[in-house]
């Protein structure tokens, strides 16, 4: 009896070490250790928190620490040179991988015009992949990847903030744009 006590209190210690918000070692699926983190790049880059949360969650399941087998890694999985690409200098970084990898998916959906399944595959299978196909390729793992993203984001498109930006022009109109150089070109300083 005793000694199913102390296995009990091992394997209890061993799991609050390991899911231990501030250690090091925690690979627990906790959402709330990095809100903070994806609350400010999706502010900074006009998306969604929960899409960038759904792609954490199916990606790397909240492991910092993830690596898959075709060297993708980090919290977003980032391939290293998309990691390169957009500054990243530590993938495991929590900070660093998601901030990059905000940067990558608000590129993408730029790019496929807010069209989550294309912004999906690309960010999956490649944008090479999706230029291949004119449009979401084949593959079953990236099929799959596109409804379990979905399925988590419980939303079929990408609606971010557009900032709106109030100028007057050289006639004394009120100008209402949501480009910012525009904005900023015409402001009065």
């Amino acid at each position: 009896m005793k000694e199913k006590k102390i296995v009990l209190f091992l394997l209890s210690a061993l799991a609050f070490f390991i899911c231990f918000p501030f250690s090091p070692y925690s690979f627990c699926s906790n959402a709330e250790k990095y809100n903070t983190i994806i609350s400010k790049a999706a502010v900074k880059y006009g998306l969604p928190s929960d899409l960038i949360h759904s792609i954490i969650k199916t990606e790397s399941n909240y492991n910092p620490r993830a690596v898959s087998s075709k060297g993708a890694a980090g919290l977003m999985q980032l391939m290293p040179s998309t990691a390169k690409q957009y500054g990243v200098t530590n993938v495991f970084d929590p900070e660093d991988n998601i901030f990059g990898g905000t940067r990558y998916l608000k590129d993408l959906t730029s790019l496929y015009q807010r069209n989550l399944d294309l912004v999906l595959a690309a960010y999956n299978a490649g944008q090479e992949a999706v230029k291949k196909y004119q449009g979401i390729p084949p593959y079953e793992e990236t099929i799959e990847y596109i409804e379990k993203v979905k399925s988590s984001y419980g939303k079929n498109s990408i609606i971010g903030k557009t900032k709106i930006y109030k100028y007057y022009d050289e006639n004394g109109r009120i100008v209402i744009t949501n480009n910012i150089f525009l904005y900023l070109q015409h402001r009065k300083k």
